[in-house]
């Protein structure tokens, strides 16, 4: 245990609490009484990593096995990275402050590409080669999951195994299947090519990739039985899967600080922009009863007074406000906050605004994406511009004062007509509040818009498009400050090399790995970072490597193109996306999948309708 070298030095850091472990609600356990150890690496930060919902869920099932000890690690800060390199002291498990080189498991968990350099940066300080050819002993076995593995060819160097899908029943599966291996003593090689057979379970090492002159993908062939297509693993009876009945609670604020129920995971919209909304297809929701008793039990053993409702569109529930009211017998006799974070504007009610009063006091957020009807009909979106007003209305009715709009730039189609319409929204809000006689008296309005850059992502009808030229979106950033012509609306902006880089990460295939590495090399660590992100050596890694990142990020793609995805399944027909994106073109709609269903392919996957009216 590296206990008392973290005495030495953790009054020479920020935040020590980060790095100490032994929280409320932490599991400790016998490491002699134990057969499976898992360290569950989130890349990134301690605040971050410990609101990620994922690894709650994860953590508390893998350790509800007795034999089995999932820990928790996370990316030091340079601080106390260089304090451990001072000390001689490894990457470590917060639960036993051991090093995670002696787990059976290293897995991480990827919501966004940028993170992609801080498995390295971790493998590194954890003493073990970052190259999975490297290391040759059974374990530890290292593996990824989470959303960024629908497409992980750029790290397909780096990891054994990627898990694609959800986890729940996973995990414990190839936790046991290694179990065997380890009783059998079977090579690395031979675990990978039985892990492979599991559902849901990708081996990169075991697929040839083969490319034409002109750098596309020729082909992606299976070795070793390895299946043609990895399909996603679901879960089927959502109201009943794991939930933990408390979470850990941390010594010191991070970024989410409150209790988390999940009550519904999918999402029926269908915005062409959105992977999450594909990606956790189909869509399934807890009952009123299943979301009561979780939220009754994370609130009471953690002593949380706000609980967050979570999902890509929580105000989708099919019971949303039977949910509300009967939360609200609990949460007002135990003076605990309601917060619904995920809210579409044309579900917005009286009734959702007057159970997150208590919470949001500042200011209500919602998401038009685009200025203009035709722009959102583009995308998708299905919200009106009297959607938008409604809402909006209904906010200042309420008392509210502020709103913030989410906008994106450089979405497929957008003409300076779809800029201009931006800030002409936000006058018509405007206008809005000062025709309302019931608006606060005395109080003016502030409009936040926050302009995003467009990148199109794997597995969403948009995967085909490019992403826009920094000339061009530089350009209609100006043009929007030009037109926005008072101070009540004010205007943040994206930095356009981030979202550059992460629309290289996100759309490329395994020759990527050589510029992480290079990159990494290069002391680029912690890229989701403003203050420690080097776009410059990014640039100089692909250039070294001989590899224009403009091929995968401002190309656009043909239909029949062998994407470096395509050998993922995540239930929905490729085709299926060329139809969207063609309607796209066409400014055309698809309804929601309550309302119709559009054929995407999950319900014949899954052998059922995923709607009544399906």
């Amino acid at each position: 245990m590296y206990k008392d070298k973290l005495d030495r030095i953790l009054l020479k850091v920020q935040k020590p609490s980060r790095y100490i472990g032994g929280e409320l609600n932490s599991i400790e356990k016998d490491p002699e009484k134990v057969t499976m150890r898992f360290a569950f690496c989130f890349p990134d930060t301690y605040d971050i990593g410990m609101s990620h919902l994922g690894m709650k869920i994860l953590y508390s099932l893998i350790n509800s096995v007795p034999e089995y000890w999932c820990e928790r690690v996370f990316m030091p800060l340079p601080d106390m990275e260089e304090q451990m390199r001072k000390n001689d002291i490894l990457l470590y498990g917060l639960e036993s402050l051991e090093p995670i080189r002696n787990c059976d498991f290293i897995g991480f968990t990827l919501q966004y590409e940028l993170s992609f350099s801080n498995i390295l940066a971790m493998l590194d300080l954890a003493g073990l080669p970052v190259y999975a050819k490297d290391r040759e002993a059974l374990t530890p076995i290292v593996c990824a999951g989470g959303p960024c593995v629908c497409n992980s060819e750029p790290i397909a160097d780096f990891v054994d195994i990627c898990i694609l899908g959800e986890g729940e029943e996973i995990n414990l599966e190839l936790m046991r299947l290694l179990e065997q291996c380890k009783a059998e003593g079977v090579s690395k090689h031979e675990f990978l090519v039985r892990a492979a057979q599991i559902e849901g379970i990708y081996v990169p090492s075991l697929y040839d990739v083969q490319y034409n002159e002109d750098c596309t993908i020729k082909s992606i062939i299976p070795l070793e039985g390895a299946p043609a297509k990895v399909r996603k693993r679901i879960i089927a009876d959502f109201d009943s899967v794991y939930y933990p009945e408390t979470f850990v609670v941390p010594f010191s604020e991070i970024v989410h600080d409150r209790a988390v129920v999940e009550v519904l995971r999918g999402c029926i919209r269908g915005c062409r922009f959105c992977q999450a909304g594909y990606f956790y297809r189909p869509f399934r929701e807890k009952s009123v009863d299943t979301i009561k008793k979780e939220t009754v039990s994370v609130c009471e053993t953690t002593g949380y007074d706000e609980v967050s409702l979570t999902s890509l569109s929580t105000s989708d529930h099919s019971e949303i406000e039977k949910m509300l009211a009967c939360l609200a017998d609990y949460s007002d006799a135990a003076r605990v906050n309601l917060s619904l974070p995920s809210m579409r504007i044309d579900r917005f009610s009286e009734e959702l605004l007057d159970r997150i009063k208590s919470v949001r006091k500042s200011g209500l957020t919602f998401a038009p994406e685009a200025g203009t009807q035709r722009l959102r009909d583009v995308i998708n979106k299905n919200i009106t511009e009297e959607n938008i007003m409604n809402g909006c209305r209904i906010a200042f009715e309420g008392g509210y004062t502020a709103v913030k709009l989410y906008f994106m730039l450089g979405l497929p189609t957008e003409t300076m007509e779809d800029i201009e319409g931006i800030a002409e929204l936000c006058q018509r809000i405007i206008d809005l509040y000062y025709s309302l006689p019931s608006r606060p008296k005395g109080k003016g309005i502030k409009i936040s818009v926050s302009l995003s850059t467009f990148i199109p992502k794997p597995f969403t009808p948009f995967q085909f498009e490019p992403q826009p030229t920094e000339d061009v979106i530089k350009e209609r950033q100006k043009h929007l400050m030009e037109v926005v012509n008072t101070k009540k609306v004010q205007v943040s902006r994206s930095h356009f090399d981030v979202t550059h880089l992460e629309a290289a990460l996100a759309r490329g295939d395994r020759r990527l790995s050589a510029v992480i590495y290079a990159a990494w090399k290069k002391g680029c660590k912690l890229d989701g970072w403003t203050e420690y992100y080097h776009y410059d050596k990014w640039l100089e890694a692909f250039s070294e490597c001989g590899i224009d990142p403009s091929f995968y990020v401002n190309r656009q793609r043909s239909y029949d193109e062998i994407l470096p995805w395509d050998h993922m399944d995540l239930l929905i027909d490729k085709s299926f996306f060329v139809r969207e994106n063609k309607r796209a073109h066409e400014a055309q709609t698809t309804p929601n999948c309550r309302e119709k269903c559009s054929g995407c392919g999950v319900s014949r996957c899954i052998g059922r309708a995923c709607f009544p009216n399906g």
